[in-house]
């Protein structure tokens, strides 16, 4: 028997092109995409070489925490492909898990992502029977360890700059945009988001940087800005000597950061001859890893 397990939940990710359909149907409730949304999404998969490294990753991040922590079993939830949140809920029941505590692989509160796991994982333990006790960790977007994860990688993103452009280059930290309703219910998402890049700022001693927001759906209502995209022709007729891109509100290598900043981002600022480098992805960086499972671990103490 299995008595404290995390679970740990992610977006989820296509294991190949032929999922894409499937996958964007989830996203969208149950409504299947028009043909037009579709390729656009397929075709992006396609740039990145066809799939997503996601799922490996988030096992991986899933794995190091666990074997970080005694007597822990990690289980791996996704919202919108298999393994689902309800999969791993059922295979706690299983287990006889009889504690767990819930790590979103995102370092930000929202409603609309970390509140929404917990839903999913509160309505599978209601369907199947489960009778464990569930503690969510609502975010840790202030955890030593992955803010001094995040000043080193900016150290090394630093040195991809040519060397005139290194010293006064602006640092852009990126999280993936809401919808601006959550503004409305003071939904803490965008404040911690800002809290984050100032607890870096001041521990790497940054003298230029700012927030942006990128990955904005393709929905009708408005999205929380500037969109990363509006803001580098501006940073660049401010006379920006150049950029480094820090997404600190994504923690794997994935369609987010390998498209839309690695190929779509970075192919703007060349058009706009910006000198541009990202921080790698916390993937399963031991340091990044000792980090979560402090978290974990601290959850588990309560």
């Amino acid at each position: 028997m299995t008595c404290q397990a995390v679970l740990v939940m992610a977006y989820g990710t296509p294991r190949d092109l032929s999922e894409v359909e499937a996958y964007y149907t989830d996203i969208r409730r149950g409504r299947p995409p028009t043909p037009e949304l579709l390729e656009e999404l397929t075709s992006r998969y396609r740039a990145i070489g066809g799939s997503s490294p996601l799922l490996e990753i988030t096992a991986a991040q899933a794995e190091g925490v666990e074997n970080r922590l005694e007597g822990v079993r990690s289980y791996v939830g996704q919202k919108h492909a298999s393994p689902f949140v309800a999969d791993a809920v059922r295979q706690m029941q299983s287990d006889g898990v009889e504690r767990a505590v819930g790590l979103v692989l995102a370092p930000h509160y929202s409603a609309m992502s970390v509140g929404d796991y917990e839903q999913r994982a509160r309505a599978a333990a209601g369907k199947c029977g489960w009778q464990g006790t569930l503690t969510m960790i609502p975010s840790w977007h202030l955890e030593p360890g992955y803010i001094t994860f995040l000043c080193e990688v900016l150290e090394e993103a630093r040195a991809e700059l040519p060397a005139d452009a290194r010293e006064e280059s602006l640092v852009l930290f990126t999280a993936h945009s809401l919808p601006q309703r959550i503004l409305e219910s003071g939904d803490p998402y965008p404040h911690q988001l800002r809290e984050t890049a100032d607890a870096v700022a001041a521990q790497a001693g940054l003298s230029s940087w700012d927030i942006a927001w990128q990955s904005a759906g393709r929905t009708a209502e408005p999205w929380i800005g500037p969109d990363i995209l509006e803001v580098l022709p501006r940073l660049r007729d401010e006379g920006v000597p150049g950029v480094i891109i820090c997404p600190c509100g994504f923690v794997a290598d994935h369609l987010e950061v390998l498209f839309d900043v690695d190929i779509e981002a970075r192919q703007l600022a060349e058009r706009l001859g910006l000198p541009f480098a990202r921080t790698r992805s916390p993937n399963a960086d031991l340091s990044f890893l000792d980090a979560l499972a402090a978290v974990v671990a601290r959850a588990l103490s309560q």
